[in-house]
């Protein structure tokens, strides 16, 4: 049914319309600040379109992976053996031993997936748990793509439903402020550095907590003050307390800006006091780190999760494994993975445990054999995993380049938001490279929904 639809919205798609849409299009991005940095979130004149189906199989999926992933961070807590499988840095080990306040170790988070568009495959590839991005630019591009005279035009045939997530995300942290022992309505601080290309977002969950009756504010770790048992920042002259911080900064670039300094920055010590609901709490990294799936995959820990966790992580995760010297386990067999990584570079990919924006990432079926090797040594000094291919996802997307209708063939990414293991929107990337991540500087985001034949 989903092919059968793009086939007929791009039928619908004649240069005229095309042109129409674009137009409508670069307008209402450029009204409603819709850019990262300086560049527009989309490029493309199609919304990506699924079924209730295989909107439910991204549910259930990440229900059940999540599940058994936060199952682990629980046990991880109370067992520095299991725990030492992620590779946590000094400065984590002390932050994760402070209590949050409430239980959730990562309240909201973001499953990076490729799902075919017949949905026969949904595949993993990262667990982003601790400050998963775009989830007020999705809401909003859903807003502008209906307004556009292509969409108008399908959805005369189809019925279109919308993913917003927004709202759960409010609801999440006001839930983690409840549980942390909050009576009243919080302060909240958007959190994170200056001059990042998402600032564009922060203003609109800033404009979004505001209708919805919540004093908030952006600000950089560099501007808060913690005295009189309150965290504090201030702007424009104005003294504001924080209650709440929806965190957006990164625990690992926390503590490399601040470094022998981060445990006494006023932001950790109104953490450590009680003083404070942070979410995500520092906690998430116990999930964040990608060698949460060498965990998720280890042959040994998989009587720790049920039989329907055991299946969908068979199904959805791939074989992932710390990269270090001496054996491993492959489909229930012993191997040694350094010589098994080296025989199987094309079907395999070399990331970061804890990098964002595809960073570090080496992928072995585009890499000469020599350049392989030479990551492969480097991945041994500084914690890496090395994980198995995926099928990737293709869809054809239309575009107009100068002046002239397009529709090429680009990867996409389908990444479902989080709240809690229950999903609830979903992010889309687009790009024609196999590493496939905006922030790297290609690519394209669009919106996703739900698509019925009326």
């Amino acid at each position: 049914m989903i092919e059968e639809a793009i086939a007929q919205y791009h039928a619908l798609l004649d240069l005229e319309t095309a042109r129409a849409t674009q137009s409508r299009l670069t307008e209402e991005l450029r009204a409603r600040n819709l850019y990262f940095g300086d560049r527009p979130l989309v490029t493309v004149l199609r919304p990506r379109f699924i079924s209730t189906e295989q909107y439910e199989l991204l549910q259930s999926a990440c229900r059940l992976v999540a599940g058994a992933a936060r199952r682990l961070a629980t046990a991880m807590l109370d067992d520095p053996a299991l725990r030492a499988g992620l590779a946590l840095t000094p400065g984590e080990e002390l932050l994760i031993a402070l209590h949050p306040g409430y239980d959730e170790p990562s309240a909201h988070s973001r499953m990076d997936t490729f799902m075919t568009p017949d949905g026969a495959s949904l595949q993993f590839v990262e667990y982003n748990a601790e400050s998963p991005a775009a989830i007020a630019y999705q809401d909003a591009l859903s807003e502008v793509f209906l307004q556009l005279p292509a969409m108008q035009r399908f959805a005369e045939h189809y019925t279109l439903t919308q993913l917003p997530a927004r709202h759960r995300l409010l609801e999440t942290l006001l839930a983690a402020w409840r549980d942390f022992g909050g009576a009243r309505t919080p302060n909240i601080a958007i959190l994170d550095w200056e001059g990042l290309p998402t600032h564009s977002e922060f203003l609109l969950f800033q404009d979004y907590f505001r209708a919805n009756s919540l004093d908030a504010l952006i600000c950089s770790p560099d501007d808060l003050t913690y005295h009189d048992g309150k965290l504090h920042t201030r702007q424009a002259g104005r003294e504001f307390p924080i209650d709440l911080v929806y965190k957006r900064v990164l625990t690992s670039e926390f503590l490399m800006r601040y470094g022998d300094d981060a445990l006494a920055h006023p932001l950790v010590r109104a953490y450590a006091d009680g003083k404070l609901c942070l979410v995500n709490s520092f906690r998430a990294k116990l999930l964040h780190k990608k060698a949460i799936f060498a965990l998720l995959t280890d042959d040994k820990l998989q009587e720790e999760f049920t039989a329907d966790e055991r299946s969908a992580i068979a199904r959805h995760v791939p074989w992932t494994r710390m990269v270090r010297e001496g054996p491993a386990t492959y489909a229930g067999e012993t191997i040694d993975l350094l010589a098994f990584a080296r025989a199987n570079q094309a079907r395999l990919l070399l990331k970061p445990n804890d990098e964002y924006g595809g960073k570090g990432i080496v992928i072995g079926w585009e890499t000469s054999a020599d350049e392989w090797e030479r990551a492969l040594n480097e991945a041994l000094q500084t914690p890496f995993v090395v994980q198995e291919r995926v099928e990737i996802a293709y869809e054809d997307y239309p575009s107009l380049v100068d002046d002239q209708l397009r529709i090429d063939r680009r990867l996409v990414d389908t990444d479902p938001f989080l709240f809690g293991s229950d999903v609830t929107g979903c992010l889309v990337r687009l790009s024609t490279v196999t590493l496939l991540n905006v922030t790297a500087g290609g690519g394209s985001t669009a919106p996703c929904f739900v698509i019925a034949a009326k």
